[in-house]
C-alpha cells in the first residue's frame, strides 16, 4: 500500500484551500515548484523550495471553510489542517508532490529533512505524517516526535493527528498520553485516546497519579478518562479518593468513570452522589465539560 486515502482527491482539496489563503504571486510560485519536483523528482529543488517555504508563502492562517474541513476529514479519516498556518499547509502539499518512486528515495529524501529541520519544518514534516506514502515506515519517526521537548512540535505530533493512533505500537501510544498530560497539552484532541485505552496505561496514569499525590501537587483529571474498563481494586481505591478528597472536577470525572465501569461496587459508589449521577446521565458532565474547566 503506497497511500492510505485518495491521493488525487486529497491533493486537489488541499491544493484548493491554498490557492485561497495564498497571494496568486505565492501560489504560482508553489504550484510551479511542485509540478517540477513531481515530473522531475528533484531533490536538491525540493529541498530548497521546503525551506524557503515561509519567505514565499507567508506565515498567515490558512482560509478554510466547514465544508472543506469536512471534505479533508472524510477523504483521509480524521486529517484536519485547521488552526495551520500558510507555509505549514504549504510544506505539507509540497511534501505530497513529492514522487513515491522509488521508494528508497523518497524515505530518505524525507528522512533527511527530519534530520535537518528546524522547528517550524518539524511541525509541518510531523503534521504530514497522515498523507505521506508508505505509512508503516514512518513509526519509529513518529515515537522519536514523541520525545520532543520542543512544545509545537510535540504539539503537532499529538494533537488532531491520526497517525498515531492509527500506526504507533502500545508502548509508544502509552508513551504519547503519559508526554501529553505531563507536558499539559489538550487530551481531548489526541485522536483515538478512547479508542486505543489499555490496561497499562490505566496503571501506568494510576502510578503517575500517586507520584502527584506524595508531593502534594495537583492532578489532570482528564487522566481518568483512560482508565474506565479497567479498574481494578486499586484503581477502584483512587476513584474513592478523588470521591472523598478531590476537587469539584476530579469528582466530576470519578463520576464518569463509575459509570464507565463494570467493575464491582462502582454502580452503588456512584449511587451515594446522586446530583453527580444525574449529571452525568443527563450529559451535563462529559469529559469535554471537564476539559473546557480544567
Amino acid at each position: 500500500m503506497t497511500f492510505a486515502f485518495e491521493f488525487d482527491q486529497l491533493n486537489n482539496s488541499l491544493r484548493s484551500v491554498l490557492q485561497k489563503s495564498l497571494s496568486p504571486q505565492a501560489f504560482q510560485w508553489l504550484e510551479g515548484e511542485g509540478e517540477t519536483i513531481k515530473k522531475k523528482n528533484d531533490v536538491a529543488k525540493f529541498n530548497i523550495a521546503f525551506v524557503a517555504m515561509p519567505r514565499k508563502s507567508g506565515k498567515g492562517p490558512i482560509v478554510i471553510s466547514d465544508e472543506e474541513s469536512t471534505q479533508l476529514s472524510a477523504i483521509r479519516k480524521n486529517f484536519t489542517v485547521r488552526g495551520w498556518t500558510c507555509d505549514r499547509l504549504a510544506r505539507v502539499w509540497l511534501l505530497m508532490m513529492l514522487p513515491a518512486e522509488p521508494k528508497e528515495k523518497y524515505i530518505s529524501t524525507i528522512e533527511n529533512l527530519f534530520l535537518s529541520a528546524e522547528m517550524s519544518e518539524l511541525v509541518a514534516l510531523y503534521s504530514s505524517l497522515p498523507v505521506l506514502a508508505y505509512p508503516e515506515s514512518w513509526r519509529k519517526r513518529c515515537a522519536e516526535g514523541i520525545r520532543s521537548n520542543i512544545g509545537q512540535v510535540l504539539e503537532a505530533v499529538i494533537c488532531n493527528n491520526p497517525y498515531p493512533s492509527e500506526y504507533l505500537d502500545e508502548i509508544a501510544w502509552n508513551q504519547l498520553v503519559l508526554k501529553a498530560i505531563f507536558t499539559d497539552k489538550p487530551i481531548l484532541e489526541i485522536i483515538g485516546i478512547l479508542d486505543r485505552a489499555n490496561k497499562t496505561l490505566a496503571e501506568s496514569l494510576s502510578d503517575y497519579a500517586h507520584e502527584r499525590w506524595a508531593a502534594h501537587r495537583e492532578v489532570n483529571p482528564l487522566l481518568w478518562m483512560c482508565v474506565g474498563p479497567f479498574v481494578d481494586n486499586r484503581i477502584f481505591s483512587d476513584i474513592q479518593r478523588l470521591f472523598a478528597s478531590g476537587t469539584e472536577l476530579e469528582k466530576q470525572a470519578a463520576a464518569l468513570v463509575c459509570s464507565e465501569t463494570k467493575f464491582s461496587g462502582a454502580k452503588a459508589l456512584l449511587d451515594q452522589y446522586p446530583q453527580l449521577k444525574k449529571d452525568v446521565e443527563q450529559g451535563v458532565i462529559s469529559w469535554k465539560t471537564i476539559a473546557d474547566k480544567a
